[in-house]
């Protein structure tokens, strides 16, 4: 049998085709003034999210595809700005273009700069050396390294350690920031991060049409910007002109008032005691105590009302699956207990503290859904080579992409040997380079795919290449992963730009070109304005954490930046470097199980109707968006689920506002309470699960 053909489409409520108020083509959305607005919101969010990430370790800005500060300046643009321009004169109001024109540059300009923007490499780079001892030894690793790749090492290869403790412990009187020592490793890897986002970019151009139009895949994170922009160009006056239809729906401001009446009186219990505390989080440890309850791990019963919000929007197969799948993974682990296998003996995944059988079914399932989404969009993908290689000619519909096929094609493969190429100058092995950033396209395209479809407020993934590659093949002798073939920089590296996937910026692009086709955005202004803001946001981020650790310490700022990260890379080397010789047969076993389930699925959705899974459910289920959020997940599909069954579809449309509402007052309060924490100097008020 061969895979399906075409999965079905996720949900009646995507924003397929423009719709009834789109703007005539002539309408750019990328005009002076919406451009300067966005560089200026680079230019602070640049600056203010390291503070916030790093140093005070509050509800993060960015860090999601939802991110808080790009829906706050969504709210204010709609809310504030444009009512008052709207007195001065009409003419001056932003149009909806405009708007979300700075909406989707909010999506970089937020994500760059924090947690999961690809900037841990600032204290990776330098850290594993401030944290080497002499019984760990990982200096014996380290000292490999050119001295390009990291400020720890002087141009003759000896440690620098003024620059590693100066970050740690901060600067002293008369000392100052040893900007010398770190420019070229800044400049090299803005290099390597330059070509990694434009490699994800043309990839997300050649994607928009098979995922927008052909398979038309939800975009549920799109609903809320589209919603709150809807007929901004209504023609009435006065300060409250123009207010969108969903600004109108009393359920709106009733969703707005649950979240504000639940986090209010939360934030002002960290100031004032007296005041109640509402409980979202249920401690688990009493209810699993007992075996075989406690061979599970962890389970949270957090509730996120902005995720109960944004997981009403979902297809009901989609919110099933991630909560069940995540119960799945559970019972597996309850199984192996049965079977005389607990957790704790279970074969643990190198790099990783997850049991092997967990690690190899996502692997197998990734690459598995990969092959399919390659299979599915072949006639697509087949059209976009054609075109690269001269055979046919550019259709209408291509000139209004963000790049011509021809450019992003060979755009992916240039900036793919860019990296391939970088990677082996930092002492990799050409198949070990080659094999690591095909899995970072792998995982790029397994969690875009994740948000464009099944809408995941932010994404993850457990698996890592080099431990899993470490399983299938061994290590020592001719492999990749031998010492001598660059292991060292290999696992930086990884560490850097896949371990934490939470910012990934592919998701953000295909979103962004997507919605541009829909609404007649000019593509390529805007994607020259994208990539404005993503350089202003790199070059503030990357100085600012350098800053950020010279002025206050290292080893004040947030612990996985500072402390867990660097240190993990350097167990990381030490534990492959000593790992077994052989391929383990178990992990390919559970890598066939994860692939195999998949395409199992993915056919039974193209023959049968009925089929209540989805393969996304499984992708995610021993990750930590599931972890943190499946218990609001549930409850957003519940609602949906009675909600339609009982009412009907029209009900359900109806009362889309009131989990609309929940979504913005949520972000609301994150915002107020980031202001407010940031004023008195409060640490680690986090409203934003995970």
């Amino acid at each position: 049998m061969s895979p399906p053909s075409s999965p079905p489409a996720s949900s009646s409520t995507a924003p397929h085709a423009l719709d009834a108020n789109s703007p005539a083509r002539g309408e750019r959305g990328v005009t002076l003034r919406a451009g300067l607005l966005c560089l200026a919101l680079a230019l602070f969010f640049g600056y203010i999210i390291p503070i916030v990430d790093y140093r005070f370790y509050n509800t993060f800005l960015g860090a999601t595809h939802l991110p808080p500060g790009a829906v706050g300046a969504l709210i204010v643009l709609v809310l504030v700005i444009n009512p008052l321009l709207r007195l001065i004169s009409q003419r001056w109001a932003f149009s909806r273009n405009e708007v979300l024109t700075v909406y989707l540059s909010c999506l970089f300009s937020t994500l760059v700069p924090g947690v999961g923007g690809n900037n841990y490499f600032v204290s990776f780079i330098i850290g594993s050396f401030y944290f080497s001892t002499r019984e760990n030894k990982w200096f014996d690793f380290l000292k490999g390294l050119p001295p390009w790749f990291t400020p720890a090492l002087n141009p003759d290869g000896s440690y620098n350690k003024d620059v590693v403790e100066a970050w740690y412990n901060g600067l002293t009187a008369g000392q100052s920031i040893p900007w010398g020592a770190w420019l070229v490793p800044l400049a090299a890897w803005s290099a390597f991060m330059l070509a990694s986002w434009i490699l994800l970019a043309c990839l997300s151009v050649m994607l928009r049409a098979q995922w927008g139009e052909r398979e038309a895949l939800a975009f549920p994170l799109l609903k809320l910007p589209l919603e709150l922009t809807q007929d901004m160009e209504a023609s009435q006056s006065g300060m409250m002109a123009r207010a969108t239809p969903l600004l109108k729906k009393p359920l709106l401001w009733i969703g707005f008032a649950i979240a504000v009446a639940v986090q209010i009186p939360n934030g002002l219990n960290g100031y004032f005691p007296d005041v109640p505390f509402i409980t979202l989080d249920l401690p688990t440890g009493p209810l699993f105590s007992e075996a075989p309850w406690n061979q599970i791990g962890g389970v949270s019963l957090r509730v996120s009302l902005v995720t109960i919000g944004i997981s009403y929007l979902l297809a009901s197969e989609i919110s099933f699956s991630f909560w069940f799948f995540f119960w799945f993974m559970k019972a597996q682990l309850i199984a192996a207990y049965y079977l005389g296998y607990p957790p704790a003996i279970l074969p643990r995944a190198l790099g990783s503290n997850q049991p092997l059988l967990a690690i190899f079914q996502e692997a197998g399932a990734n690459l598995a859904y990969v092959a399919i989404i390659l299979w599915t969009g072949r006639e697509h993908f087949r059209h976009v080579a054609r075109r690269a290689l001269g055979r046919v000619t550019a259709s209408e519909a291509e000139r209004r992409e963000a790049l011509s096929y021809p450019v992003a094609f060979w755009g992916f493969f240039a900036a793919f040997a860019f990296m391939t190429a970088w990677g082996v100058a930092a002492g990799m092995s050409l198949s070990l380079a080659l094999f690591l950033w095909t899995m970072y396209v792998v995982i790029a395209v397994v969690l875009s795919r994740v948000v464009a479809e099944a809408g995941l407020l932010f994404v993850h993934h457990t698996w890592m290449p080099l431990g899993a590659l470490s399983h299938l093949i061994g290590i020592g002798g001719t492999s990749p992963l031998s010492t001598p073939n660059g292991l060292t920089p290999a696992t930086v590296m990884e560490a850097t730009t896949i371990q934490d996937y939470r910012g990934s910026l592919m998701p953000s692009f295909v979103q962004s070109f997507k919605l541009a086709h829909d609404r007649g955005i000019a593509a390529r202004p805007l994607f020259a304005l994208l990539f404005a803001v993503i350089i202003v946001g790199m070059v503030m981020s990357f100085s600012s954490n350098v800053r950020l650790g010279y002025e206050g310490g290292g080893l004040s700022m947030q612990s996985w930046i500072s402390k867990a990260g660097p240190q993990m890379v350097g167990r990381n080397v030490l534990e492959m470097s000593r790992a077994q010789a052989a391929a383990d047969p178990l992990a390919w076993v559970w890598l066939g199980v994860g692939g195999g389930l998949t395409y199992a699925m993915m056919l039974a959705r193209s023959r049968f109707a009925w089929f209540p899974f989805h393969p996304l459910g499984y992708l995610m289920s021993n990750t930590l968006p599931l972890r943190a959020l499946w218990l609001s997940i549930f409850f957003g599909w519940l609602a949906k689920v009675l909600i339609t069954r009982f009412g009907g579809h029209d009900t359900y449309r109806s009362a889309t506002p009131l989990f609309l509402g929940l979504v913005m007052g949520e972000v609301s309060m994150m915002l107020f309470w980031i202001v407010i924490d940031g004023w008195q100097g409060r640490m680690g008020h986090q409203l934003m699960p995970g």
